[in-house]
């Protein structure tokens, strides 16, 4: 994989605590991922427009609400 793909995608949107505190709990991980607002595309706010935070890797999506032991379990941890 070149590196500069980064396999995770956080959609969020701004001033959502949520989305915070989903961000707090990956950044306790080694992970490399990607802010997206979902604010930017409508395809992607119709898709996640009441289901933000989401940790997206290729086809496979965490749904919040999830904790520590979920989101390793979803990174291979």
């Amino acid at each position: 994989m070149p590196s500069s793909i980064v396999p995770y995608i956080l959609y969020h949107t701004e001033g959502c605590h949520l989305c915070e505190i989903a961000q707090s709990l990956i950044e306790q991980t080694d992970i490399k991922y990607q802010h997206v607002d979902i604010c930017d595309d409508a395809s992607l706010a119709e898709r996640y427009g009441i289901s933000i935070p989401v940790l997206v890797q290729d086809d496979r999506e965490l749904f919040w609400p999830f904790d520590v032991t979920q989101l390793q379990e979803f990174i291979g941890v």
